[in-house]
């Protein structure tokens, strides 16, 4: 009787570990301004994703320059862009995204994109203002925007910064599906969601079309994942030092199509979700690999820097171009936004 419940468990905790997950890769819910008030004392940053990239300006520019170049996922802070066929000065400076306040989930991410009204295809995509980074470590954010150093609490935690719905999710082996929730307005637009995987690579996956009125969930089923566990490939990997693999949010992509209505679209996002199974089923293993190698610590490590650095000189651009912008309508900005 006891071997048979032993038996029994094993089964158990053998099947739990086989089942997909789910997980909220971003909740723009999540997202909304709450830090750095503009001249109208309304806030134009989100205090859980700011980002300085002071350290990669250079040294053309002054110490009061440096203290206001950080940024965030702010809603509003999110780009459009649009086709190069379609990217007439009118059209692009009618595409934008802002704060839409929701009486069901609060604050979601409001997108409004102008199309040309001339019969031909085109498409807009819808992105962060920076690539999401994937290893930056958990820290607090001050008032006034400024990052605070990590404390032991921080370093203690098992969680980076953008994890559980702030744009990445991590330990994703193979994804099963994926769903958007999003206000339709009856547009016949298509919707597809831009997924980032840790080489770097984007997978575009088709969501489906925006032809209904109001909250909706549209889902795209991965048509190679197999359900039957007993007929998939099993493939065995070396598993230290290799990192875990993870999937960042990289944005969505409305395609017009030119037999349809163009001029303005717009439309309402809430969350995005992964079902997933894992890569690597936690353990408690019987030594500490990365406790006394800390091989993946120092990769981790390197491949942050690379995204600051590629982070860093987008920003200061756009610094730059904000610089240029307050400088021709005589306000000079305290944040970075549009």
């Amino acid at each position: 009787m006891k071997r048979m419940f032993i038996l029994v468990a094993i089964a158990l905790f053998a099947a739990g570990s086989l089942f997909a997950e789910e997980a909220v890769l971003i909740d723009f819910t999540k997202l909304a301004a709450d830090i750095i008030p503009n001249q109208d004392n309304v806030p134009t940053q989100n205090r859980a994703t700011m980002m300085d990239f002071s350290n990669v300006a250079g040294g053309s520019f002054t110490t009061e320059q440096k203290k206001v170049m950080k940024t965030s996922l702010a809603l509003a802070n999110w780009d459009v862009i649009l086709a190069s066929s379609s990217r007439t000065v009118t059209n692009q400076a009618k595409s934008y995204t802002q704060e839409a306040p929701s009486k069901q989930f609060g604050k979601v991410l409001g997108v409004r994109v102008h199309f040309p009204v001339e019969p031909f295809n085109s498409w807009a995509r819808i992105q962060p203002p920076f690539e999401i980074p994937a290893f930056e470590a958990m820290t607090k954010v001050a008032d006034d925007g400024t990052i605070q150093a990590p404390t032991a609490e921080d370093k203690a935690s098992k969680f980076t910064r953008f994890e559980n719905g702030y744009g990445v999710v991590k330990n994703v082996g193979v994804i099963k599906s994926v769903a958007v929730n999003v206000y339709g307005l009856n547009f016949p637009h298509g919707l597809s969601a831009v997924l980032i995987d840790a080489d770097g690579n984007e997978n575009v996956v088709f969501m489906g079309y925006l032809k209904f009125d109001g909250w909706g969930e549209l889902r795209w089923d991965n048509p190679q994942y197999v359900e039957n566990v007993r007929n998939r490939e099993l493939r065995l990997y070396p598993l230290y030092p290799k990192s875990t693999p993870f999937v960042k949010f990289g944005g969505f992509i409305i395609q017009r199509d030119g037999a349809t209505e163009g001029g303005d679209f717009v439309a309402y996002f809430k969350d995005v979700k992964v079902i997933y199974d894992k890569a690597v089923i936690e353990t408690d293993r019987d030594i500490d690999d990365e406790g006394l190698w800390n091989i993946i610590q120092d990769r981790e490590t390197a491949r942050k820097n690379a995204e600051m650095s590629r982070f860093g000189q987008q920003q200061v651009l756009r610094y730059l171009e904000a610089q240029k912008k307050a400088t021709e309508s005589g306000f000079t900005p305290a944040t970075t936004t549009k």
